[in-house]
């Protein structure tokens, strides 16, 4: 895979960085032009953006510097844990900052919670499928290896050395793209405020629980004989199951006809 998308004054720039950047516009504007239906002007969205990059980013990389400290930082210059630029962000770690920055941001500006998040939700999965996109161009989050014919090869990873993987960022990528198409259908129909968040959650979970099986990248980290993922799946999929149950009777704002 090439990582190196060009130079800028000896800087080499990162198809990873490229494309996490575009996942968060893309998710941006996509939750801009749906949050209107239930009463939250797109203007709220956008003032919103630099909150979640924030939190998302933080947690992203604090998730992944903990992680991986001994085998990626450990003797290392401290400034390296903020060198972005080559990847070495946790989805997960990404979601919990970024709920951290809403739970401020809609306190601040006195935003609906759970209508605002139901927002987000499906621009959630499409950001996402996005930063896949970044794994793979960047050799990260690979899978095991197969010899089924769709196997890719990255010839440059030197505990690999171009043997053929599951392609699991292309995996996960296919399956955030069918999440956003369904949670963007299912958002026009909902039928309480919390209902697509909520959803999100349940459907992720059990998507990311299922992917992990072909990872490859973990090493011998287990969690109650448990990829780190996995485990992490079982609690994001409890947090829906809590959402929807205590949600279902709450009231949804009256969507507007005009958008």
């Amino acid at each position: 895979m090439c990582k190196i998308a060009f130079s800028v004054g000896g800087i080499a720039i990162h198809w990873y960085g490229i494309l996490a950047a575009v996942g968060f516009l893309v998710g941006l504007w996509t939750a801009s032009r749906r949050a209107p239906r239930y009463g939250i002007p797109a203007e709220t969205v956008a003032d919103f953006g630099p909150w979640v990059i924030v939190g998302a980013l933080v947690g992203a990389r604090l998730w992944f510097v903990l992680s991986y400290w001994q085998e990626e930082f450990a003797g290392k210059p401290l400034w390296e844990t903020l060198n972005l630029r080559a990847g070495g962000l946790v989805f997960y770690g990404g979601l919990v900052g970024a709920v951290v920055a809403t739970l401020l941001f809609v306190r601040r500006r006195k935003v609906p919670l759970w209508t605002f998040a139901d927002a987000l939700a499906p621009s959630i999965a499409l950001g996402h499928a996005f930063g896949r996109g970044g794994c793979l161009m960047n050799g990260c989050c690979y899978g095991l290896p197969t010899n089924l014919p769709w196997a890719i090869h990255l010839n440059d990873d030197p505990f690999l050395r171009g043997i053929g993987v599951h392609p699991t960022q292309i995996y996960e990528g296919v399956l955030l793209l069918a999440l956003y198409g369904a949670l963007a259908w299912q958002y026009r129909r909902k039928r309480f405020a919390g209902q697509t968040f909520a959803l999100y959650l349940l459907a992720y979970a059990p998507i990311r629980f299922a992917v992990e099986i072909f990872r490859g990248d973990y090493g011998d980290y287990r969690f109650a004989g448990l990829k780190p993922g996995q485990a992490f799946s079982v609690v994001v999929f409890a947090a829906g199951l809590w959402c929807y149950a205590k949600l279902r009777h709450s009231e949804t704002p009256p969507a507007s006809p005009s958008v």
